[in-house]
């Protein structure tokens, strides 16, 4: 999937959800529906043929495309995605702050913060968009579906950028809350560092030998008995980072299925939510000079 340039004509959001795109790549598909077909085989060509025949499915121009409508590489396609049956997910995020810059959420454990695969409407950033109609808000960054706490957006195309330089710089400073066993040996903190790379499934990431490209802080909050609560301060950004270098300490996150261990998630255990909170983010604004600090109202 592609961003869009900014020369094309932009699709409107609906009902919250904006259209994805795809560039045309080479081939010799008679009709822009035998390509669609084929790159998105787990949708009937009927569902395609629908959606085109209700306007979903748009050139750079804006202009809608029909199931005779030809085959032209390097073409930019806008479509609209549809989940027929997409079970809700039962849990609200709370908007903690909003101005004309900046939008913060409390994102509950189990709901994804972006559509994708089986998750559509039931994302944070498209019920934040119903909710606000704030066509042109934009995470700056993400939590894992499994992962509750603080998620920041950019409600200002104008200073997204400026934001976004906050992430990519290290310059915020993110701290998590997860409960994990007790590790009665270690002495705190541990800084841990290790090299991630993408692993078995695609979605799992694991240490591998070489230069570190992770880094994290692990504080000890308090003992629990068999279970502690730690502070974590990732230093990098990884996916998956702090669950994975908890996991090889040897004190998994609570409720983890998929470290170290990949167990099945297919189905929801509501009762058993990860154990992992995004508490706090502060940084200077880079717009204001002001110094920003957000705090999460959930707990684990």
């Amino acid at each position: 999937m592609n961003r869009a340039p900014e020369n094309s004509v932009r699709p409107p959001t609906v009902d919250g959800i904006g259209a994805s795109s795809v560039r045309l790549p080479p081939g010799d598909w008679p009709l822009l529906l035998d390509f669609l077909c084929r790159r998105f085989a787990e949708v009937p060509r009927a569902i395609w043929a629908a959606r085109m025949h209700d306007g979903r499915v748009h050139d750079a121009d804006g202009q809608r495309l029909d199931p005779a409508s030809p085959y032209r590489p390097g073409r930019l396609i806008h479509y609209y995605r549809d989940l027929s049956v997409e079970a809700p997910i039962p849990f609200e995020a709370t908007i903690l702050h909003r101005d004309a810059h900046l939008l913060v959420a409390d994102k509950p454990h189990f709901l994804p913060t972006i559509p994708s695969g089986r998750f559509l409407r039931e994302t944070l950033l498209v019920r934040l968009k119903q909710q606000t109609g704030l066509d042109d808000l934009i995470p700056l960054h993400r939590l894992d579906r499994a992962t509750a706490g603080l998620v920041l957006f950019s409600v200002n195309a104008e200073t997204r950028g400026a934001y976004s330089a906050l992430f990519a710089g290290r310059r915020i400073d993110k701290t998590y809350e997860a409960l994990a066993p007790t590790l009665a040996e270690r002495a705190f903190p541990i800084i841990h560092r290790s090299r991630m790379v993408e692993s078995t499934p695609f979605f799992r990431m694991t240490e591998a030998d070489g230069v570190a490209n992770t880094e994290t802080r692990i504080e000890l909050i308090e003992t629990l008995g068999a279970i502690s609560r730690y502070r974590l301060h990732p230093h990098t950004g990884r996916k998956h980072q702090l669950r994975v270098h908890m996991a090889a300490l040897g004190m998994p996150i609570v409720n983890d299925l998929w470290y170290p261990t990949l167990c099945d998630d297919r189905l929801d255990d509501y009762s058993r939510p990860l154990k992992l909170l995004a508490r706090s983010l502060s940084f200077v604004d880079p717009v204001t000079g002001a110094h920003r600090h957000f705090e999460s109202r959930l707990v684990l």
